[in-house]
């Protein structure tokens, strides 16, 4: 039966990707380096694995491709997860079509791949040749070739499916001059061809299934391979844009997907909304991602959203090759001993982080409001700290049982949260450490440092409201945010901060305050703000820096 075919090839299929995830990560050029293509494309093929595995076991093909179509929306991360989903629902659709489900023919074969064309093909309004869809064309294009081969069996068609998909893969940089320049083969093209000769070989029986003996097969790869010469790129320059933003969306009233495509490629490139009414997948490059949610939450629900730095995720690629390369042949260096005291946060801007760790924290967790890791985000950042005892600044209310469900999961070392609710916080916490004393009184005397701080934030209003004292808020309104309060509503977002600040000193005079500018800031924009806050307060030590937040132009702290 197909059904049983897939449900019991994709598992070991997707673990080989996993497998080789670093590998695919580091041909990671093109179209931009948003996140890494080989961690994205397991990651989606691992929410697959769940779906499908959680099927009674009379589950028909109609079943299993619900649960593949489901699964990769709902677990597609990155532009390659986003495409990999639509070609991976395309070819499920495909198959359902068969006709004997206990006996498929190659006609069958070809027609998947057909149906994997248009539905991915469908989803990108911008198809790029040399990158993944090409290779999905050419595989599509190879089946129907094969299925006019009299007396060809489907065993023989796949194996030169896996070898057509390599030798696509190996004609990428030919098309894609970034490709070519930069010594790779398109990231997302290889990780699919990982994948499918992976599964054709769990289909076929094969040992290890993930390398074959099919002569052309090994003579396609080495053309990859030959391709291959990983190079230092620390210039990139492939994107005006540099975040990548993508979010489940659950729509709560019609909407034109057209529409919305276009108004997103005015903020932006690489925009996808794949899924069908009401729940849709939502992906595109911008330097906006607050107008990015505020358009779409127009409409509706956005959830499970995801913002990533592209310029730090292509240098820090940059950095993880270049330590390969000098590490060659040389045995890899011993672990390092555990620390007695670590600390983990979370946070949303290069700025907050960089902070964080000149204070002392080990590892910081991408995310903040709007954008909240999952307990196993927090539990595997714990276990990176390396630390027989380690302290979590969650940073966000909204974060803090996360934080609390991972400390409990975690069975390696002791975990204690202190409940910062803003990333400020975080930092006040940090001075307030004794490396020498127990992880008890650090937590005290860290949850006393924390509750002497207060917090003021500066962001736009997404829809109509109304402020605490009942002033009301329209959309586009800049709100100042007290203690998780909206007791400032204005027009500017210098005014709105400047009032917040002389509002929270009325109530009780503090000595200091730390402001952090966020992505949406400019410097200049910045230092004049600043320069007003000590012009109003003369009183008050100001110490700003950029934190690079998004979707808050202003976080500040008053102690």
């Amino acid at each position: 039966m197909i059904s049983t075919t897939v449900r019991s090839c994709f598992p070991v299929a997707a673990q080989v990707v996993a497998d080789r995830a670093e590998e695919i990560n580091k041909l990671n050029v093109f179209p931009v380096p948003d996140g890494d293509t080989g961690t994205n494309m397991s990651l989606t093929l691992g929410t697959v694995v769940r779906e499908v595995q959680a099927l009674p076991a009379d589950a028909t093909m109609d079943d299993v491709a619900h649960a593949i179509t489901h699964g990769s929306l709902m677990g597609a991360r990155g532009n390659s997860g986003v495409i990999t989903s639509q070609i991976l629902r395309g070819i499920a659709e495909g198959l359902c079509d068969a006709k004997d489900q206990a006996h498929p023919t190659p006609a069958d074969i070809a027609h998947a791949w057909r149906r994997g064309v248009k539905v991915a093909f469908k989803a990108v309004r911008k198809p790029v040749e040399g990158t993944i869809l090409t290779v999905l064309r050419d595989v599509s294009a190879k089946a129907d070739q094969l299925e006019k081969t009299k007396g060809l069996g489907c065993h023989e068609m796949l194996d030169a499916l896996v070898v057509e998909a390599y030798e696509s893969v190996a004609r990428t940089p030919d098309l894609l001059p970034v490709l070519k320049e930069n010594g790779v083969v398109d990231s997302g093209a290889f990780g699919f061809a990982v994948f499918l000769e992976a599964f054709v070989n769990a289909a076929e029986g094969k040992a290890g299934a993930a390398a074959t003996d099919f002569k052309t097969t090994v003579d396609a790869k080495a053309d990859v391979s030959a391709k291959v010469q990983i190079e230092l790129n620390d210039d990139w320059e492939g994107s005006e844009f540099r975040y990548c933003n993508e979010f489940l969306f659950k729509a709560e009233k019609p909407f034109d997907v057209d529409e919305s495509l276009a108004y997103l490629a005015t903020l932006g490139d690489c925009e996808l909304i794949v899924g069908a009414y009401p729940d849709f997948k939502v992906h595109v490059h911008s330097n906006e991602p607050n107008r990015v949610l505020e358009y779409m939450l127009r409409f509706g629900q956005v959830y499970e959203v995801f913002i990533h730095n592209m310029d730090m995720e292509s240098h820090d690629r940059t950095a993880k090759i270049a330590a390969d390369q000098a590490a060659g042949a040389v045995e890899p260096a011993p672990a390092e001993p555990r620390k007695a005291l670590g600390f983990v946060a979370v946070a949303a801007g290069s700025g907050e982080e960089e902070i964080l760790r000149s204070l002392g924290v080990d590892v910081v967790v991408s995310g903040g409001q709007t954008m909240n890791p999952s307990t196993a985000d927090i539990l595997a950042a714990i276990e990176r700290a390396n630390a027989d005892n380690v302290i979590v600044l969650p940073g966000n209310g909204n974060i803090r049982m996360a934080a609390e469900a991972a400390a409990t999961a975690c069975e390696d070392a002791r975990v204690a949260v202190v409940p910062t609710k803003t990333v400020p916080q975080g930092f006040s916490a940090m001075f307030a450490v004794d490396p020498e004393a127990s992880l008890e009184d650090n937590v005290a005397a860290m949850t006393e440092a924390v509750s002497v701080v207060r917090d003021g934030e500066v962001t736009t209003a997404v829809r109509d409201s109304a402020a605490t004292d009942g002033t009301p808020i329209h959309a586009g309104d800049v709100m100042g945010i007290q203690d998780g309060e909206i007791t400032v509503v204005g027009s500017s977002v210098a005014d709105v901060t400047l009032r917040l600040i002389e509002r929270m000193q009325d109530e009780d005079e503090g000595d200091s305050l730390t402001i952090l500018a966020g992505s949406d800031m400019d410097d200049d924009a910045f230092e004049k703000l600043v320069s007003a806050i000590e012009e109003a307060q003369p009183d008050l030590e100001v110490d700003p820096h950029r934190g690079e937040q998004p979707l808050y132009p202003v976080i500040f702290s008053i102690e």
